[in-house]
């Protein structure tokens, strides 16, 4: 049985990778919805159907569980999906509760009441739809008490990121933290709200200050996903990951050895 993980783009590779760190005899398959890319600037209703039919797809290839390595679509679209779409005997979770989980200081999968926590002013850096959900807050809130938290949508990071253009993203990232900082001056914490953002991990800490903790989601994603394999039954296979994409393989299959700067080969979902 493969765990498929889902992202729009090629941001979901870095939570791949770390999750093959972590589970190297687990097998993966990671479907990229890169024909619909970015999900970040499309309505609510639309990013639920592309994410439906993304999910179906590795459902149809053999995977019982998906992770929306994909904030906007687990922001979107994830919670309607575990209210009515998914399937008897399927699992579909999101990056946002590991993260949340990390950053209230709780065990992994922990669902006892919310509580008061030592961060109290964190930011979030993520894209428009991501910020305009409030899905972030809405988890925060099941989990903590009196945490202020202050949003930043950056816009324009994911298609420089995706396109290679990282100078163009650094030059971004700043603008982003400078308009952050003009709302909350001293933010404890910050949350890289985006799968795509730890490759600009140190873009941000460089601009928040090194007194800011950065929390950043693929090492703690593939942490409470082993987590949650040990609870929830064997998943061990040959560890052999699959790489399909809705998009042109070939230009997909270039960005992604120029995203992880390692030969990745797509093939057609």
């Amino acid at each position: 049985m493969a765990v498929g993980i889902f992202d729009s783009g090629l941001g979901g590779l870095t939570v791949l990778e770390a999750a093959q760190r972590r589970l190297p005899d687990v097998d993966f398959i990671y479907l990229a919805d890169s024909e619909h890319a970015p999900y970040g600037v499309r309505t609510a209703d639309d990013i639920y159907d592309l994410t439906c039919k993304a999910v179906q797809r590795l459902f149809d290839a053999g995977c019982d569980l998906v992770i929306l390595a994909c904030n906007t679509a687990s922001a979107a679209a994830l919670r309607r999906m575990q209210e009515g779409w998914i399937p008897e005997g399927k699992r579909v979770l999101g990056v946002f509760v590991p993260l949340i989980e990390a950053l209230t200081e709780r065990d992994w999968g922990d669902n006892s009441p919310p509580r008061e926590v030592d961060v109290k002013h964190v930011a979030l850096f993520a894209t428009p739809a991501t910020v305009s959900s409030r899905a972030f807050q809405r988890e925060l809130a099941f989990r903590a008490i009196g945490v202020d938290v202050e949003a930043q949508a950056c816009g324009g990071v994911v298609d420089a990121i995706e396109d290679g253009d990282f100078i163009l993203a650094e030059a971004m990232v700043r603008s982003h933290v400078d308009a952050l900082k003009r709302k909350m001056p001293k933010p404890q914490a910050a949350i890289l709200g985006c799968t795509h953002y730890p490759l600009m991990l140190d873009a941000f800490q460089e601009a928040l200050g090194a007194d800011v903790k950065v929390f950043s989601q693929a090492k703690l994603v593939g942490e409470s996903l082993a987590d949650y394999l040990t609870r929830h039954g064997d998943k061990i296979g040959s560890g052999e990951p699959a790489y399909l994409t809705t998009g042109d393989p070939k230009q997909v299959s270039n960005r992604a050895t120029q995203f992880l700067r390692r030969q990745i080969t797509f093939t057609a979902a």
